[in-house]
């Protein structure tokens, strides 16, 4: 049956997926999934329904029918029963099929969901939520934040649309990036993989997808995984191939690119302008899923298909904008934060902030004294990063010569000459 003609998949008033129990209504075509089975059996030599529902993500009613059909075929054969289910195992010609079939592709488990219902389910899960500067110092409490700053992000945050973060090195650009994710309270659905023309992508990264319990709800399509929004981090390693499909050689099974993965969530793209990947080219691979919300990724065979581009994506960077991107490019980040240079009472309650998380002792006007070494020892600006950067220093030390950690100035001093380049010194040497 081809693709097209295929019963939609039935979903609930809400647009959660629940439990096909007709081959019609799974969206993808009956071949797949015969292969699928036969692949599970050449790999494990036997299994009962039991086993294939564990494996395969399928119903009862729909394993049923489809063992009776391929029974009837002659491609499996009944060993026994365990309780009241069947144990059986491929036949003759089961076995000369699977293994046909498994040099095609080599994918055994989870059956994928359509590419049709993958759209109207991410869709769907679109990120709404409602912000005040309250709610935002709540999500970013382990951090020191000026209202200013707050201000700038939330309005970015409620729109869920792309945010440019730049400022100077060490100010805390990559750590509000992080913690972004926090303002999300609800959970996302994820499939394990999807069928696109014949071909299975796999979505489902247990690395970036932190599963939840769905508590009582029996009724959701096991194909697919409730998930915390998920958040992706790329650095310099980001590369043009790492934003298309990559085809595993050994298995023929198509694996989703990082902005896939990172669908419902957030995909920050850190030190933007130092990665293999220049930002013009960036800029043209992107320029049409930052406008219009959606991608498009190429199979071997060179087929193009739709894909949902519902993410915020979070540019990172230390560099001058002017010198990343053209005005088309930056138009299309939605929101510009300046993450500025601590002041000296946001570096005074970093210190504190430090003091307390560590539980360190510490003499009196530390905070001060810090901030006035750091100066003197050739910092331009003050930095978010200083504080707990030279307070590791210090418990380094102590460790070292095997005294009790506390930050007094004599340490201090030691701290800042170790953690601060004596450029003049080098160049002279």
């Amino acid at each position: 049956m081809a693709a097209n003609a295929l019963l939609a998949e039935p979903v609930r008033k809400d647009g959660r997926p629940v439990i096909p129990d007709r081959m019609d209504n799974l969206g993808i075509p009956r071949a797949m999934i015969v292969d699928l089975v036969l692949r599970y059996l050449w790999l494990h030599g036997a299994a009962t329904l039991t086993a294939l529902h564990q494996g395969l993500k399928l119903s009862f009613p729909v394993l049923e029918t489809l063992f009776h059909q391929m029974r009837q075929q002659q491609l499996l054969e009944v060993k026994g029963m365990l309780g009241n289910d069947y144990s059986f195992a491929l036949t003759a010609a089961g076995r000369q099929q699977a293994a046909a079939r498994s040099e095609i592709c080599q994918y055994v488990g989870p059956a994928p969901v359509s590419i049709q219902q993958y759209h109207e389910v991410v869709k769907a899960q679109a990120a709404h939520v409602k912000l005040s500067r309250e709610c935002l110092r709540q999500a970013f409490h382990d951090l020191v934040l000026p209202d200013g700053l707050l201000d700038q992000l939330g309005p970015s945050l409620i729109g869920h649309q792309s945010l440019f973060l730049y400022g100077g090195t060490g100010n805390g650009k990559t750590s509000i990036a992080e913690r972004i994710l926090r303002i999300y309270r609800d959970t996302v659905l994820v499939p394990y993989a999807i069928e696109v023309d014949g071909h299975i992508v796999t979505i489902f990264d247990p690395v970036v997808h932190k599963r939840v319990e769905t508590g009582d709800d029996d009724t959701l399509d096991p194909r697919w995984v409730a998930c915390e929004r998920p958040c992706i981090t790329v650095g310099g390693e980001l590369s043009a191939a790492m934003l298309e499909l990559h085809l595993d050689e050994s298995t023929r099974v198509f694996i989703s690119p990082c902005q896939m993965k990172a669908n419902n969530g957030i995909l920050i793209i850190d030190d933007f302008g130092r990665q293999v990947l220049s930002p013009r080219e960036l800029l043209n691979r992107w320029i049409v899923p930052l406008d219009r919300r959606v991608d498009y990724l190429t199979l071997a065979s060179g087929m193009k298909f739709q894909v949902p581009f519902e993410l915020m994506v979070v540019f990172s960077t230390n560099l001058n904008p002017a010198d990343l991107a053209d005005e088309a490019f930056m138009r299309r980040i939605q929101t510009k934060v300046l993450v500025e240079n601590v002041s000296n009472e946001i570096f005074d309650l970093i210190v504190q902030r430090v003091v307390e998380a560590n539980h360190a002792p510490a003499d009196p006007g530390c905070a001060e004294y810090m901030r006035q070494r750091c100066l003197a020892a050739g910092a331009k600006h003050l930095r978010a990063c200083y504080p707990n950067d030279i307070y590791k220093l210090v418990k380094a030390i102590s460790e070292y010569e095997g005294r009790a950690v506390r930050l007094s100035r004599a340490n201090i001093d030691r701290a800042v000459e170790l953690y601060f380049a004596k450029m003049e010194s080098a160049a002279g040497d």
